[in-house]
C-alpha cells in the first residue's frame, strides 16, 4: 500500500538444494505475485534483479550482450532456469503494460562489502592467504556490488521499458585463477595458484551426485561443477549507456570486501 515502485532483489541461490521445484517459489512464483501487486495497488515501477546466467556467455575477446540466449551448461542449472522463468513473467508484464516502467537488471559475479552470508565472497575467502590454491579452469565477469546497486537505483527512473541490462564490469573478465592472483597482490601476500584439471572436477561432481541421490545436500554435482569450467564473459555497454552504471576496478572491490570484513569483526 502506498508504494510507487518495487525493487525485487530476492533470490534462492543455494546450490545444494535437491529438487528443481525448491527454486521456484522465490525465483519464479514471487515474480508472478509482484506483477499482480502492480495491478492491484497501481504501482507504476518494477526493477527486477536477475542473473547473467540467464544470458548466453561469451569469451574475453567477444563478451556476450543481453540478446544472447542461455547456453549450456546453464540450461541444465535449476537456479538459472528458475531465474529465467521469473524474468519471462516480468518481461511479459512489461509487454502487456507499456505504461509501466518495468526493467530487469542481470547482475554478474558481485564483489564487495556487506556480504553477510557470505555468498559470492566465499570464492575470495576460499583462497585468502593460502600459500597454495587450486582453482577451477573457468572464469567470470566480476563487478563491484556498489556499481550494481547504483544501476538498480538508476533503473527506477532510467532505462528502456521491458529491457534487460547486464550489470558487470566489462573490463573485469578474468579466470578464477587470475582472481586469486589479483587478491594476493591487493592484500599483499604470496600465493601459488594451480588450475584443477576438468576431469578431476567432474569426478568430484559425480561423487556429489551419489550423495545427492541418497538425500544428502551438497553443492557438489556434475550440474554445478560444469559451470566452473566455462568462461562467463559479458559486456555492460547497455547498462553503462542507459543506466549510467559505474565501472569500479575489481582490485578496489576486493579491497572493499576485506576492509568491511575487518570492520565487521
Amino acid at each position: 500500500e502506498g508504494c510507487d515502485a518495487v525493487v525485487n532483489c530476492t533470490g534462492t541461490t543455494d546450490m545444494s538444494l535437491l529438487h528443481r521445484e525448491d527454486y521456484m517459489p522465490v525465483n519464479r512464483d514471487l515474480c508472478r505475485m509482484l506483477v499482480g501487486l502492480l495491478e492491484t495497488h497501481g504501482i507504476s515501477t518494477l526493477v527486477h534483479t536477475s542473473s547473467v546466467n540467464t544470458i548466453g556467455h561469451g569469451s574475453p575477446t567477444r563478451p556476450a550482450d543481453e540478446d544472447e540466449p542461455m547456453r549450456p551448461p546453464f540450461t541444465d542449472s535449476w537456479y538459472a532456469d528458475s531465474k529465467l522463468q521469473g524474468e519471462r513473467i516480468v518481461l511479459d508484464a512489461a509487454r502487456q503494460h507499456p505504461e509501466r516502467h518495468i526493467v530487469v537488471v542481470n547482475a554478474g559475479f558481485m564483489v564487495g562489502p556487506w556480504d553477510v552470508k557470505p555468498s559470492s565472497g566465499r570464492l575470495l575467502l576460499a583462497g585468502y592467504r593460502r600459500r597454495l590454491m587450486v582453482a577451477p579452469s573457468g572464469g567470470k565477469s566480476f563487478v563491484y556490488v556498489g556499481d550494481v546497486a547504483q544501476a538498480i537505483v538508476n533503473a527506477l527512473t532510467m532505462g528502456r521499458i521491458g529491457q534487460r541490462y547486464i550489470a558487470v564490469n566489462s573490463a573485469e573478465c578474468h579466470s578464477i585463477r587470475d582472481l586469486y592472483r589479483m587478491q594476493a597482490q591487493v592484500m599483499g601476500y604470496r600465493q601459488k595458484v594451480l588450475v584443477m584439471p576438468d576431469w578431476l572436477l567432474q569426478v568430484a561432481g559425480s561423487m556429489g551426485d551419489a550423495l545427492r541421490a541418497l538425500g544428502i545436500r551438497t553443492e557438489l554435482s556434475t550440474r554445478n561443477v560444469r559451470q566452473l569450467m566455462v568462461g562467463e564473459y559479458y559486456t555492460a555497454d547497455r547498462a553503462v549507456a542507459d543506466l549510467h552504471m559505474p565501472q569500479t576496478p575489481l582490485p578496489e572491490a576486493i579491497l572493499q570486501f576485506h576492509r568491511w570484513r575487518v570492520t565487521k569483526t
